[in-house]
């Protein structure tokens, strides 16, 4: 019934040519009419932690069938609020994922009463890597939100994800000045946006790009087989 009402306000929010057109501009980094599976959701986000196994199964079985495209949806960008006001609530629902997904999840981190958990950071550094290497944006992604999930890394020291980043072959330096320069605090605000514009209001949300039509795939955590039923019902279409 989510996914149904989320299809429906999609809808009615007038996902259309136009809207596809910005979309694109802002986001497409392939000149491809393959369909593309537009994945939207938050590194800090836990059940797109715990998601990510079932997107990566999904992404192997479709193959050549789409392109992939990352939009940071936007968590808790910004916020101030700390584990000491979250804390209760996070573990609460982190241990649902667990139980959901298998991921492995470090509760330690719940302590510090003076984190901040504000997820701009991790979706800017995500920006960052989509940037200097873009074949690499869905990896760092998914490696972004195992050091903040199991390893509990400090996700506003950009030392996280310089070590991170040079697993993959980018300079820290480089990286470094990307993540701080006031381009890509733009950019990241743009990705915010493009998700709100969407009409996407929860995480993680799959949505299949076809034929300048957009379909929601998924709103929430999915099996990588209903994902890719519904891709392929869509695609045989």
């Amino acid at each position: 019934m989510k996914n149904q009402l989320l299809f429906v306000l999609i809808i009615l929010l007038g996902i259309s040519t136009n809207l596809l057109a910005q979309n694109t501009e802002k986001n497409m980094r392939t000149t491809s009419k393959k369909a593309t599976l537009i994945y939207v959701g938050d590194p800090m986000c836990s059940w797109c932690y715990g998601f990510a196994p079932e997107l990566s199964a999904a992404i192997k079985q479709l193959n050549d069938k789409v392109e992939v495209q990352l939009i940071m949806g936007g968590l808790r960008p910004y916020n101030t609020e700390t584990m000491g006001d979250l804390g209760d609530f996070l573990k609460d629902h982190w241990q649902h994922v667990a139980e959901a997904s298998q991921q492995p999840f470090n509760y330690d981190i719940l302590s510090d009463t003076n984190f901040v958990y504000d997820t701009e950071p991790p979706s800017r550094a995500v920006l960052v890597v989509r940037k200097l290497k873009p074949e690499m944006e869905l990896p760092f992604f998914k490696a972004v939100q195992k050091a903040f999930y199991a390893d509990n890394k400090n996700t506003h020291d950009v030392a996280t994800y310089t070590e991170i980043a040079k697993t993959y072959g980018i300079d820290a330096a480089n990286f470094k000045a990307e993540f701080e320069s006031e381009a890509m605090k733009q950019a990241v605000r743009d990705d915010f946006a493009n998700a709100g514009e969407m009409g996407v209001r929860g995480f993680p949300t799959v949505i299949l790009q076809k034929n300048e039509k957009l379909f929601l795939i998924c709103n929430g955590y999915a099996k990588a087989a209903e994902v890719v039923k519904g891709v392929e019902e869509l695609l045989e279409r």
